[in-house]
């Protein structure tokens, strides 16, 4: 096979029908928009209008709140943990603080916190210190020898 024989399978591609090209196309004339109208114009975008009735967007109840001082964590799981650890990005012997996990390049920014997850699994005996953990992620710590220790206690 060379270059120049490379071909797409055989229907695999078709050609963009040409509209409003004259009678013989198929699509001449009105160029299959139909006979007057709003939607027969150019120009005209109306997603979502009803012909002046009230849009059923704007018709049904809001719910929901979004709460303008909730605080955003860095979340961390436990198998990301221990890989840096075994990458020698983290020192298991030393305490694990929010500082040294942001400068292991684990978690770019602390946010308001970081909060650990018990995704994965950790073997090394570590020293946790952070803002929050999950009762799980805690428990996983504390069976590996380490312990989990949490500013919003």
């Amino acid at each position: 096979m060379k270059l120049n024989e490379l071909r797409d399978n055989e229907g695999a591609t078709h050609r963009k029908k040409r509209i409003g090209r004259g009678p013989g196309s198929g699509k001449g004339k009105m160029g299959g928009r139909g006979i007057k109208g709003q939607k027969s114009r150019s120009g005209v975008a109306i997603n979502g209008y009803e012909g002046g009735q009230m849009p059923l967007y704007q018709r049904l109840p809001k719910r929901g709140f979004n709460k303008p001082n909730r605080k955003s964590f860095a979340v961390v799981n436990l198998g990301l943990i221990q890989k840096f650890i075994d990458a020698g990005k983290l020192d298991a012997k030393a305490a694990i603080t929010e500082d040294a996990l942001v400068a292991s390049g684990l978690v770019r920014r602390k946010l308001d916190g970081v909060r650990v997850l018990a995704k994965g699994e950790i073997t090394a005996k570590v020293d946790l210190q952070v803002t929050g953990a999950s009762k799980s992620a805690v428990e996983a710590v504390e069976k590996a020898g380490g312990s989990l220790s949490t500013a919003a206690a």
